[in-house]
């Protein structure tokens, strides 16, 4: 199994990943992978749940090539603040 060594970590952030490892009963190794586990998933998962989404509105019939651009929106509804 593959070995990752993290130099320089910051003291704030080894005291958390301590306090979680006691918390959920983990060595801080344990916790690290959990914690890295999860956030890798839900990067990743961003692109899947987008392509869900516009899916889901092609399956009600909505065409997702003439959505208006969410920049423009909402610059719209700031101006009219």
């Amino acid at each position: 199994m593959p070995t990752l060594q993290v130099r320089d970590l910051p003291e704030d952030i080894y005291r958390k990943l301590s306090y979680l490892a006691e918390k959920e009963h983990r060595s801080l190794a344990q916790e690290a992978i959990v914690l890295l586990k999860e956030g890798l998933e839900n990067k990743l998962s961003n692109k899947g749940r987008r392509k869900r989404i516009l899916d889901e509105f092609a399956g009600l019939g909505i065409d997702t090539r003439n959505l208006p651009d969410p920049a423009e929106l909402i610059r719209e509804d700031r101006d009219n603040r």
